[in-house]
C-alpha cells in the first residue's frame, strides 16, 4: 500500500513539470496581424456644399436658370445659373388662351416667365450681384421662405415658387441655401417687376 501511495505521490509531483515541458515544446504562435485602422470619417459639409446640394435637388435651377439647348433638348445654362429670368427677353403682358382651351398657364422656352391668373411673375435673380441679385440679409431670406412674404415683408411671393415646400425646412437648411447663394458668381442681369393681371 505504501509504495502504491508513493507511486501516486511521484506522480503528482511530476505532473505540472511534465505539462510545463510539453508547453515549452509547442511552435510558436504565429504573429498577430495587425488590426485594420478605422476608415477615416468623411469630413463635414460644409454650410454652403450643403446649401448646394439642396438647390440642387430642390430644382432651382428648373425656374432660376435660364434654359440653352443640349443634347437631351433644353438644360440649365449654368454660365447663368440662378440668374433669373434674362433681362433681354421681353414679356410685356399676360397670356391669353385661346377660349375653350384647357391651359390656364403658361411659361416661356427658358421657364422663367410664367402668366396664369395672378399675373405674370419672373424667377428672381438669386446671384449676389450687389446692384441686380439678392442683395437681402441672411434673417429676410429665411422670412421670405417661412412667411411666402417677398423679401421676407412685401407683396406675397407669386407661383410657381414652391415657398410653401422651402418653409417645411429647418433654419439651418434655408441658412446653408442663402450660404451657397453667396458663393455663386455674380450675374449682373435685372429681372422685371411682376405683371398684374389684366384689369387690376
Amino acid at each position: 500500500m505504501r509504495v502504491f501511495q508513493y507511486r501516486v505521490a511521484v506522480l503528482s509531483a511530476c505532473l505540472p513539470i511534465a505539462v510545463a515541458i510539453s508547453g515549452c515544446n509547442q511552435p510558436p504562435a504565429p504573429p498577430a496581424t495587425p488590426a485594420t485602422p478605422a476608415p477615416a470619417a468623411a469630413p463635414a459639409q460644409t454650410p454652403a456644399e450643403r446649401g448646394k446640394v439642396l438647390v440642387t435637388v430642390g430644382g432651382c435651377h428648373d425656374c432660376h436658370s435660364p434654359k440653352k439647348v443640349g443634347p437631351g433638348g433644353p438644360e440649365p445654362d449654368m454660365s447663368r445659373a440662378l440668374s433669373g429670368h434674362p433681362q433681354d427677353v421681353k414679356v410685356t403682358a399676360g397670356f391669353k388662351a385661346p377660349k375653350g382651351s384647357p391651359y390656364t398657364i403658361h411659361t416661356i422656352d427658358h421657364l422663367t416667365a410664367w402668366s396664369g391668373a395672378w399675373g405674370v411673375s419672373f424667377a428672381a435673380n438669386l446671384t449676389p450681384d450687389p446692384d441686380t441679385g439678392m442683395s437681402m440679409p441672411e434673417r429676410s431670406f429665411l422670412a421670405a421662405m417661412k412667411s411666402g412674404a417677398h423679401l421676407g415683408s412685401s407683396r406675397p411671393i407669386l407661383p410657381p415658387m414652391p415657398w410653401q415646400m422651402y418653409a417645411q425646412l429647418s433654419d439651418d437648411d434655408l441658412k446653408a441655401i442663402y450660404a451657397y447663394l453667396k458663393t455663386l458668381p455674380p450675374v449682373k442681369n435685372k429681372v422685371p417687376d411682376p405683371i398684374p393681371p389684366a384689369g387690376k
